[in-house]
């Protein structure tokens, strides 16, 4: 998977904008739970925001990027506390980035 270009996290970011929150990381961080539920978000929207709860330590930026590593997604963003992750649907994509 290529690197997301500023012009296609743009769009993605303004995909993202009108999102409700997918999956949300509580004080135990990136567990298996969550690795497993952002992996259904991602199948079956391509596109989806993630929330880090208060209490969790995690990094913002080390964190998305872990999780995105665990998912084999794209980080489109990182906005306080909010991860925006990207995952192309190979058999149907329903994004065209540009």
């Amino acid at each position: 998977m290529s690197e997301l270009s500023s012009k296609q996290r743009r769009q993605l970011k303004a995909l993202a904008h009108g999102l409700s929150v997918s999956v949300q990381v509580g004080n135990a961080g990136i567990t298996e739970g969550v690795i497993e539920s952002v992996e259904c978000a991602l199948a079956a929207h391509e596109l989806i925001k993630v929330k880090v709860g208060q209490g969790s330590e995690l990094d913002r930026k080390a964190g998305a990027a872990a999780l995105a590593k665990a998912t084999n997604s794209q980080v489109a963003t990182v906005i306080g506390r909010v991860w925006v992750l990207y995952r192309a649907d190979l058999e149907d994509p329903q994004i065209s980035l540009v």
